[in-house]
């Protein structure tokens, strides 16, 4: 069996979908008598599945990684050394040991959602990654190129090589989901080509950092359809077969039984930045944030508390201090940290934010100018 990769989230019971090794989540739904009758012999998954199914690949990865091990019982490290080999006679000319080279795979899920060959999936599936193929569920397999990545979202897209053509899932709009709404996972859990889990939306903007994810700028979709490692990247469909979401994050462990997608219309932007320019843009105003609590000094009841600045960012530029606390964004009340990094988000590198702020007693308004977070 291939070696898969394994990539962990920052948290403990958090696992990253493109893992191996949890245990299957269960998740067991039966119509009624009823709904049955009204939908005849076939359910509605079916229909779904068979709308967005044929645009749902899987992807193999590989990456050669060096490996400095040991070489006749004695390590390379001490095989360097000047002094060791001047001990046993060994010619400073002689030949140095070479480091062995190990290929590493992993599998992940993906789904083409443009006809010119440009799939869906996560960063975490395919970063670093010297070699990406795509099989397609008409048994072809063809080579990919990943044009862009973004690990804060943890999303990226390949491009398919050849013409093609490449069936295309639908997608739907996120923005519309309720809670108790229809959810389908479409994907390959532990190497099992396409397979299909449903459950219902469980929740809506459940914030990455909220979960312990701290390196993620994410408002999750959480749903109760098992999600597996082998699911990342894959598809979260509604009951017509649109895509809502991409599956990401899996809770293993106890309370087991919860899986995270990313919303398609968050994904939709970040897409067409990787695809436009091959890298995301993402405004910050250089401030760490906590949340009001009794007795930290503040004097304030709600709102967000701004914990530290960043020495000539843009918020210190634009006189907040530590301690102040932000009430409202743009006119938007604030209770917690999450939704001031959406108000960033919104307002963009180099847009307008003005912060309704209370420092010790008096009320104050600042605008901020976000820019551009430095990645590496």
């Amino acid at each position: 069996m291939s070696i898969k990769r394994v990539l962990a989230a920052s948290a403990g019971p958090w696992l990253l979908c493109s893992l191996l090794g949890s245990a299957p989540l269960p998740s067991a739904y039966a119509a009624s008598p009823a709904l049955a009758a009204s939908l005849g012999r076939q359910s509605f998954v079916a229909a779904a599945v068979r709308r967005a199914g044929p645009a749902v690949v899987t992807i193999d990865t590989e990456r050669t990684v060096l490996v400095r091990g040991a070489q006749g019982g004695v390590s390379s490290s001490l095989l360097n050394d000047p002094l060791f080999r001047q001990f046993f006679g060994l010619s400073p000319q002689a030949p140095q040991p070479r480091p062995s080279q190990r290929t590493e795979r992993g599998q992940g899920s993906g789904f083409v959602y443009q006809a010119d060959g440009l799939v869906l999936t996560n960063a975490h599936v395919v970063e670093k990654s010297d070699k990406v193929t795509v099989g397609l569920q008409d048994g072809r397999r063809v080579a990919g190129t990943v044009i862009g990545l973004d690990r804060l979202t943890d999303l990226a897209v390949i491009r398919l090589e050849g013409k093609g053509p490449w069936p295309v899932a639908p997608l739907g709009n996120s923005d519309q989901l309720e809670v108790g709404d229809w959810a389908i996972a479409v994907g390959n859990p532990f190497g099992l080509d396409n397979t299909v889990t449903m459950g219902i939306i469980s929740n809506l903007n459940r914030n990455a950092a909220k979960l312990g994810i701290t390196d993620k700028r994410l408002d999750l979709i959480q749903t109760d359809a098992a999600i597996n490692p082998g699911n990342s990247g894959g598809p979260l469909l509604n009951a017509d077969g649109d895509v809502i979401g991409i599956n990401t994050l899996v809770r293993t462990g106890p309370g087991a039984g919860l899986g995270f997608a990313i919303p398609i219309n968050r994904a939709r932007q970040i897409a067409r930045q990787l695809v436009a320019t091959g890298r995301v843009s993402h405004p910050v105003i250089g401030v760490g944030l906590d949340v009001v609590r009794p007795g930290d000094g503040s004097g304030a009841t709600r709102g967000v508390r701004i914990a530290s600045l960043v020495s000539g960012g843009p918020a210190q530029r634009a006189g907040l201090r530590q301690g102040d606390v932000v009430v409202a964004a743009n006119g938007q009340g604030l209770q917690e940290p999450a939704q001031l990094v959406a108000a960033v988000e919104r307002a963009g590198v180099g847009g307008s934010l003005e912060l309704s702020v209370q420092r010790q007693g008096q009320a104050l308004r600042f605008k901020v100018v976000p820019v551009a977070l430095a990645t590496p």
